[in-house]
């Protein structure tokens, strides 16, 4: 009888726990369905804006802060971001209409104005100051000179480009002819270099983050320069759309800006390890530690405006370097290229 009686409990308790579970299976799923219908209208009220970076760099670590901190959803914008991996092609997205914004060196808005295009494409907010890229060699130079490097063979950048021509500004300034005192390899692809650098091919290389520490690292490279310090204030990279992209789109912009602006006042205010951790979602493939020596580098060279302010004579030294490395045959006019209306705005 007691035997009986325990096995009638034991499927009293098994049908509870079936119904239970079946009520809470039902009310995850109605709960679930709430949050995800949530998420789609705080989605469809946002304005979709895709941006095509040259390249993803933790050179550029304001615009990651902005993203991951969600001030561009703050801002009402749907953020869709892509890595063009080069000027050039960053540039024709934004041409052909696949990007309405592109984060690029500021000489291929040069180019394609000198190009005659009609419905051109304008830049409207600066973020580096400096260049992000470093010299490295393939022993420790302690007392390193760029006098260094004549008639050494060196791992350049592609021709044109603002890595390969603020290099060259630096060689010239240091009374070194690009062309006659060293070899400069322009033959590898971007993103390539430090692999052959590192498989014996030159005698330097000039390398973007991680790149320079992760040759350190692997002990077969030694960063001996910057070329952000050595070549002084440059507006390195910045933020531009089409003409007509930026007269119907106003408030995007305007909304697109006050973002960055909050990223750029983000790493002002905080140290290279809260930089490294609030980035970090951006490149799984990179350590922590990592990280933040590379943010630490570029934070102790002043590589981030506390502004997104394009000034003329920043516009005017950039196409200086272009002459210089015979890319420029008419200087463009600033008040055509470079709108500082949102940056202005932002920065109040």
């Amino acid at each position: 009888m007691i035997k009986r009686i325990s096995v009638l409990l034991l499927l009293l308790a098994l049908s509870m726990t079936a119904l239970f579970g079946c009520s809470q299976t039902k009310e995850t799923k109605h709960a679930s369905a709430i949050i995800n219908t949530d998420k789609t209208n705080k989605e469809e009220k946002l304005t979709p804006v895709t941006l095509n970076e040259v390249a993803h760099s933790i050179f550029y670590a304001p615009m990651y802060v902005a993203i991951e901190k969600g001030y561009f959803e703050e801002e009402g914008i749907n953020l869709n971001l892509v890595t063009g991996f080069g000027a050039d092609k960053t540039m024709t997205a934004v041409i052909s209409g696949t990007a309405d914004i592109g984060f690029m060196g500021s000489e291929a808005s040069i180019y394609a104005y000198n190009e005659g295009a009609n419905d051109y494409v304008v830049n409207f907010a600066q973020l580096t100051q400096r260049a992000g890229n470093f010299l490295v060699a393939r022993e420790e130079i302690p007392d390193f000179h760029w006098t260094d490097l004549k008639d050494k063979k060196v791992l350049g950048g592609r021709k044109g480009g603002m890595p390969e021509m603020v290099f060259e500004y630096i060689l010239r300034q240091n009374g070194i002819d690009p062309s006659k005192d060293l070899i400069i390899d322009q033959s590898i692809d971007f993103g390539s270099t430090a692999a052959a650098f590192a498989e014996g091919n030159a005698d330097f290389t000039v390398e973007f983050e991680p790149g320079a520490t992760n040759l350190e690292k692997e002990e077969k490279g030694y960063v001996v320069a910057s070329l952000g310090t050595d070549s002084g204030y440059v507006p390195y990279t910045a933020f531009s759309a089409k003409k007509s992209y930026i007269e119907k789109n106003a408030d995007v912009i305007q909304g697109f800006t006050d973002a960055l602006q909050k990223g750029m006042d983000y790493v002002q205010k905080h140290t290279p390890k809260e930089i490294a951790e609030a980035i970090a979602p951006q490149f799984k493939e990179t350590n922590l530690n990592t990280i933040e020596t590379i943010v630490s580098r570029y934070y102790e060279q002043d590589t981030w405006k506390d502004n997104l302010i394009f000034e003329k004579k920043s516009f005017e030294l950039l196409q200086d370097i272009l002459e210089s490395a015979e890319e420029l045959d008419t200087r463009a006019p600033y008040n055509k290229l470079v709108t500082t209306t949102f940056a202005e705005k932002a920065a109040k």
